[in-house]
């Protein structure tokens, strides 16, 4: 397993239209968003091909990673792979919040698969689409058993509505 995302893009930059895929598996730790994060020490494959352009490179491929998180409506620890697809640009005077730095002849991919894996990771992560969660009143896990309760949701304040009668 490589430790870097540093590649070294030299003899790319002196023939513009080369391409140059990579393979790397590293650990980029840290990544959390909301209710989900990887895990530590989780390896991180990067499959990407670097082109080379008249003054800049561009970097298209996809970032896979492990993920953990919790349930948003059962609270269940659970886990999946995350997957970022992505093309970006790396040019020597990159445009905040657009482009990349290429520093040298070489380009650190680094803070680039972090942001996508980032952005990769469920927001909200549930266990299963058609998931119950908790029981409002007592606290079950409804995928598990039904413990008999019934989850009408009653407002007093329109109560009144329900005793109207069409004729």
């Amino acid at each position: 397993m490589a430790d870097t995302l540093v590649v070294h893009v030299g003899d790319l930059l002196k023939r513009p239209g080369t391409r140059k895929p990579i393979h790397r598996e590293v650990v980029v730790d840290g990544v959390e968003v909301a209710g989900s994060r990887m895990p530590e020490k989780a390896p991180v494959v990067v499959d990407v091909v670097v082109e080379s352009m008249s003054d800049s490179l561009t970097v298209s491929g996809a970032a896979e990673a492990p993920w953990m998180g919790t349930c948003r409506r059962c609270l269940r620890e659970i886990a999946g792979t995350a997957t970022a697809e992505f093309r970006e640009v790396y040019e020597r005077h990159p445009v905040e919040g657009e482009t990349w730095p290429l520093k040298g002849d070489q380009v650190d991919l680094t803070e680039m698969v972090r942001e996508e894996a980032v952005l990769a990771l469920p927001l909200a992560p549930l266990c299963q689409d058609d998931c119950l969660g908790l029981c409002p009143e007592c606290g079950a896990d409804r995928n598990e058993d039904d413990c008999g309760h019934t989850l009408v949701a009653e407002d007093p304040r329109w109560a009144a509505l329900d005793q109207l009668k069409f004729d």
